[in-house]
């Protein structure tokens, strides 16, 4: 049985995460929406102090699976303070170390200190945002670092020698052509990662990219993007990383774990400021600011923002949404049979549609998985789920 009908982790228990949003970062890229702050001394040292604060205020109930450190840029700590953070997840953890445990690096930021502070406190996995091998691709995107930084990165973090290594690669860039993405692929290939994502540049509210877009001077083109998705997937696939979600590709072995229990809506706690939790019934995030944060944590409270009840009805929706992008698909009785609340009836009549227009496909096992076309609209069919099972 796949995670996303219900699988559980080795201990016998649906599986658990753990996610630290560490919200330093050097400057803000032009895509970005995360939240970040400029790090000091002062608010490092805050930081680290408000997590040991926070995660007393959710008592482990069972073991933690995985782990991932996000940002900002979480390796813009300090060894020390990476080693001081990854102290705390150890003693949240029990004294033990997840079976999977990632860590968001930049490749300006990736020195062999810090890579060896990782290591020793336990983590296996070292995601890094390479977004593009192509220096003007790079500037047009905002990032701060140079084609020779990511190969030195690269080079260090094998020579460490974790378990597992993704690189994000980003296409749809503003001038980015179609030849111009697929060099970007073939170089990103030539590392020989563990793991690759490949995202489609988005527009988010508030971000400089958001401003250009609103302004002319970037332009959307869906064929363009439809186009590079087709052709990263078939050149992935080619070179032995199967696909396994909409935006992911893995060798044997390597999949994150940790997104997968996520997408399959099983539970994870948050800590830090912006972090999101899935957990005892609730849903919701942290502040996205570092003082505010900070204030609530001192007082007891945590999880303030967008705070919905969990119902079994939401986690059908979501469980039947996030399952369609994973190439595994679902099987919608297992689901039902997980989520019996949910809106079944409207689900099947999506489904069932979806499968008359070729965007999905039901397989003798029952499994209904999205079909090339479907992938390349997943939003829109999420979307399209969304309407049906909240009507």
């Amino acid at each position: 049985m796949s995670r996303a009908d219900g699988g559980q982790s080795s201990g016998g228990a649906t599986p658990l995460g753990l996610y630290v949003h560490v919200p330093f970062c050097a400057s803000t890229c032009d895509f970005c929406a995360f939240y970040q702050t400029s790090p000091t001394a002062d608010g490092v040292r805050g930081f680290l102090q408000s997590i040991e604060k926070e995660m007393t205020l959710v008592p482990r109930a069972r073991r933690v699976d995985t782990v991932f450190w996000g940002g900002g840029t979480p390796g813009l700590l300090s060894p020390r303070d990476l080693g001081r953070l990854g102290e705390l997840v150890q003693n949240y953890c029990g004294g033990t170390s997840p079976a999977e445990w990632s860590v968001e690096m930049a490749p300006a930021s990736v020195t062999e200190a810090r890579l060896r502070a990782l290591k020793d406190v336990g983590v296996t996995r070292i995601s890094m945002g390479a977004q593009s091998f192509q220096p003007a691709l790079l500037d047009a995107l905002g990032r701060q670092h140079t084609l020779e930084q990511i190969h030195r990165a690269y080079e260090r973090i094998r020579a460490v020698g974790f378990a597992s290594v993704n690189i994000d690669l980003m296409f749809a860039l503003p001038g980015q052509d179609e030849a111009a993405w697929l060099a970007d692929l073939e170089e990103g290939l030539a590392l020989a990662p563990d793991h690759i994502s490949t995202y489609c540049l988005t527009f988010e509210e508030d971000t400089k990219l958001w401003v250009k877009l609103s302004e002319g001077k970037v332009k959307l083109d869906p064929q363009h993007e439809a186009k590079l998705y087709e052709l990263t997937w078939e050149r992935l696939a080619a070179a032995g990383y199967a696909q396994y979600e909409v935006s992911n590709f893995a060798r044997p072995g390597h999949v994150c774990q940790h997104n997968l229990n996520t997408w399959s809506m099983f539970e994870w706690v948050g800590f830090g400021p912006s972090a999101a939790s899935q957990f005892a019934g609730w849903r919701g995030a942290n502040p996205s600011d570092l003082q505010r944060w900070q204030d609530e944590v001192a007082v007891g409270t945590r999880m303030s923002d967008d705070r919905v009840e969990l119902t079994p009805a939401l986690l059908a929706e979501d469980a039947l949404i996030f399952g369609l992008r994973m190439n595994a698909g679902v099987d919608p009785v297992a689901l039902a049979r997980r989520f019996p609340a949910g809106a079944w009836s409207a689900a099947r009549g999506v489904l069932g549609r979806l499968i008359d227009s070729e965007l999905a496909e039901r397989s003798a096992d029952g499994r209904v998985r999205l079909t090339t076309r479907g992938r390349l609209v997943a939003d829109a069919v999420g979307g399209e789920i969304m309407d049906a099972m909240s009507a």
